[in-house]
């Protein structure tokens, strides 16, 4: 009886008209794949201006660059902490429902985009592990984040509109990488307009102002305010179906 009822409901949301709570559900998982987008690559941009910052000599003859160890590690642990998040918190939204989980993940992902911005040390190399420390558990966010997001839209959607809505979810990631861009670039323009520092070729060693290490923070977190954003809105979203 409750399988016939099961089957029934299946049914009825395969076959419903588009309505509007469709279109706020492709807002709500779009804005994760936003959110992931722009976290995973907003690191690439600042990395070039970490080793400028973290390992620039005291009398530099060229600008500093990132160790190819510190910078694949930067880079990289992210995705490591990704694929770990997409096996446990998969395996955890079959056990305790998608809603309870899809919220977890946003959670991690907004105090972990803020904790990155916030890495600290007293030395190069620790403000490197606290930062690579906080990016894992961002991707590990992430990696719960993006298949729920996918398929909770999968389960919304009606069987007619199911590709469409799932690629218009796809596609903020796109928007979340262009948005990355954007934001490193008004972020450092009004650094530049602000304090005017000089190049590296006219002065070196005052090409380096202390204001620059607050340009890569303000960029990493940039990331948590629109997955902070539907925090509300995520919780509102009844549980799935299927």
């Amino acid at each position: 009886m409750a399988k016939a009822k099961q089957l029934e409901v299946l049914n009825a949301l395969d076959v419903a008209k588009t309505q509007w709570y469709h279109f706020t559900a492709i807002i709500i998982a779009g804005m994760g794949f936003f959110t992931d987008a722009y976290d995973l690559f907003s690191i690439s941009l600042v990395t070039k201006l970490l080793g400028r910052l973290y390992y620039t000599h005291p009398n530099p003859t060229h600008p500093g660059t990132l160790p190819i160890n510190v910078s694949a590690a930067v880079n990289g642990v992210a995705l490591c902490g990704t694929l770990a998040g997409q096996l446990f918190f998969g395996w955890l939204g079959d056990k305790l429902g998608r809603k309870k989980v899809y919220g977890l993940t946003l959670v991690m992902m907004v105090f972990s985009s803020l904790a990155s911005g916030l890495s600290f040390g007293n030395t190069a190399k620790s403000v490197m592990t606290t930062l690579c420390f906080f990016r894992f558990w961002l991707g590990f966010g992430i990696g719960g984040d993006y298949p729920l997001s996918a398929t909770i839209m999968s389960e919304y959607a009606n069987k007619k509109t199911r590709g469409a809505f799932i690629a218009a979810v796809f596609a903020m990631q796109g928007v979340g990488i262009l948005v990355s861009g954007v934001v490193s670039l008004i972020v450092s323009s009004g650094f530049e307009a602000r304090f005017k520092p000089p190049t590296f070729e006219e002065d070196p060693a005052g090409s380096l102002t202390p204001e620059a290490d607050y340009i890569w923070r303000v960029i990493l977190m940039f990331g948590a305010f629109p997955a902070g954003a539907t925090y509300y809105y995520r919780m509102q979203m009844p549980e799935t179906a299927r």
